[in-house]
């Protein structure tokens, strides 16, 4: 095992408190504060809209079907290399 540390989290309190909140409130997707991290995402990006996802497979998956990746009017998707 390493002892070389490759993070060095900030989590204290109020963070801790936050998400025991969450978990004792059974809403781990989907809940309430899910929508306001999407809302303060939009608001600091100065947009409309944000989505929140699980991980960042998830939101390049995204990224390409909102370029229009993949959409082709012959029904024959893209190919992606």
């Amino acid at each position: 095992m390493s002892d070389i540390r490759l993070a060095l989290p900030d989590v204290g309190e109020d963070e801790l408190a936050e998400v025991a909140e969450v978990l004792r409130s059974g809403n781990l997707t989907m809940g309430p504060k899910v929508a306001e991290l999407e809302e303060l995402g939009a608001a600091a990006c100065g947009v409309e809209h944000a989505v929140a996802v699980s991980n960042g497979t998830a939101a390049l998956h995204l990224a390409v079907l909102a370029l229009g990746i993949g959409a082709n009017p012959d029904g024959q998707p893209d190919e992606v290399i």
